[in-house]
């Protein structure tokens, strides 16, 4: 459907949707110095997530429906214009409060990149090929946990507010590929009027749509298992496994590995295997890994080994993934953007809830964070068994 290279566009896609991931992983590593410069408790520099998460996921129903309406470059170019702004914001903050602020600023705005990403790759791809794009910029995507954290801490060696002019650095970089290389897929013709009644009725178009639900519940449950211990990571690595805040990336780098290596099987598998049996073989999968990663928590006490079933989790995950999400948006294809923009706020609300609440309760061991995500894993798939997609003959 373009002619553009589906690799060069898998990259650009990518980097707009990697953006949610820098934005929450990169810091990471600064609390601690955080925690001293702005003379705060550890618990306000936490809240700091949930200012970034909450706006995020409440600002996710919109980016659809103003991508649907005035176009998709456009809406990326508001987004990741007020981004960077709100970056520049984050590192001239001189106490907890304005840092909230910002971040919260950050949220409503650093979502734009994801959801239109998402919309756009089913926009210009059909079928097997739409899935293994979806998979390709997964993958990619991926990349960012990984390094997140290591560059963080590469720059927390400079100072911590470096960390935020790298951000801003980052998405403006990302916006001017975006612009430069990436089509309009919503031409004036196809655009939906944008008002507050029309959005309302679209929502309830897609949340009355029960298998709709399944899949983007199914999807938001299985990264909300993983999500607990990127929340938790200053309190599971530097606390519980003796690392330092430079080496977060004993955690990130094996656990995006897992992530990428199910991207790569879900790519491999589009058009030669049915969706509904790779996503149950990801469900087995994924329950196996949750049931070693709580007993592993039993026997290896504090040890780093402890990471290697969060990265055999994401195998799993990554794997289902693209199939779930191309599924959700095929369900409803004239309100795509709106349907991209649901599917990213179920995924973030269940985040924010884990950020404010989840994690703290959990954190206090790596059982406790282990049963976390065997929890999640367990909801997801009660819900997805419920699924047409599941039942499938």
């Amino acid at each position: 459907m373009t002619k553009l290279s589906p690799l060069l566009l898998s990259v650009v896609l990518a980097s707009l949707a990697a953006l949610a991931p820098f934005a929450i992983d990169t810091y990471l590593p600064a609390f601690t110095a955080l925690e001293t410069d702005l003379a705060a408790q550890p618990v306000a520099l936490q809240q700091s997530l949930t200012f970034y998460l909450l706006p995020y996921a409440i600002m996710t129903l919109w980016h659809g429906a103003i991508s649907d309406s005035i176009g998709r470059i456009t809406t990326i170019k508001w987004g990741l214009g007020i981004f960077v702004l709100a970056s520049i914001g984050c590192a001239l903050a001189k106490d907890v409060q304005t840092l909230w602020f910002f971040r919260a600023l950050q949220g409503l705005s650093g979502g734009a990149g994801n959801v239109v990403a998402r919309a756009m790759v089913r926009d210009l791809f059909e079928g097997p090929q739409a899935q293994r794009v979806m998979a390709t910029v997964q993958m990619l995507f991926g990349i960012a946990p990984a390094v997140a954290p290591i560059i963080g801490g590469f720059l927390l060696g400079i100072h911590w507010q470096a960390i935020f002019i790298f951000l801003a650095l980052y998405a403006a970089l990302a916006l001017f590929a975006a612009v430069k290389y990436l089509p309009e897929t919503m031409p004036p013709e196809k655009r939906m009027p944008l008002s507050a009644k029309q959005v309302v009725k679209d929502y309830r178009i897609l949340f009355s749509d029960a298998e709709y639900f399944r899949l983007v519940f199914s999807i938001s449950a299985n990264f909300a298992g993983f999500f607990l211990y990127v929340l938790a990571s200053p309190v599971f690595l530097v606390k519980h496994l003796g690392l330092t805040e430079q080496q977060f990336g004993y955690m990130f780098i094996p656990t995006v590995c897992g992530m990428m290596l199910g991207s790569y099987f879900a790519k491999r598998a589009a058009g030669v295997y049915s969706r509904q049996q790779v996503v149950q073989w990801a469900y087995a999968w994924m329950s196996i890994t949750v049931i070693g990663n709580i007993i592993a928590c039993y026997f290896l006490t504090n040890s780093v080994w402890l990471i290697l079933p969060i990265a055999l989790f994401n195998v799993g995950m990554a794997l289902a993934m693209p199939v779930l999400s191309i599924a959700a948006l095929d369900r409803h294809p004239k309100i795509r953007g709106t349907a991209a923009s649901g599917q990213a706020f179920c995924q973030m609300l269940l985040s924010s809830l884990s950020a404010g609440l989840i994690a703290p309760l959990l954190w206090s061991s790596p059982l406790g964070l282990a049963l976390g995500m065997a929890a999640y894993s367990i909801i997801g798939w009660l819900v997805i068994k419920q699924s047409h997609l599941w039942r499938a003959a």
